[in-house]
């Protein structure tokens, strides 16, 4: 169960990582956050989570709820997935 959260980790990285990368794309260059108000914060909200998620996964394990935790650290990135296929 550590190298699903492992990987879950590794997933969420990379997805907060896209993130970043592309927010020049939603907020229109080099200006920062002064995009519209609900995309920044929907940006920041995700970006939040996908740091977060891996976080509270590893904490769920330490309490012996592996299964669960897994889930908690994958979500981010199956989120990601899907509204990029969706």
């Amino acid at each position: 169960m550590i190298g699903l959260l492992i990987f879950a980790t590794i997933a969420d990285l990379l997805v907060a990582v896209v993130l970043v990368t592309v927010s020049g794309f939603i907020f229109g260059g080099q200006e920062g956050l002064g995009g519209e108000p609900s995309a920044v914060l929907m940006w920041s909200l995700s970006l939040v989570v996908c740091l977060a998620a891996p976080i509270g996964g590893f904490v769920l394990r330490g309490r012996q709820l592996a299964g669960a935790g897994a889930i908690v650290a994958w979500l981010p990135a199956v989120v990601a997935l899907v509204l990029a296929f969706a």
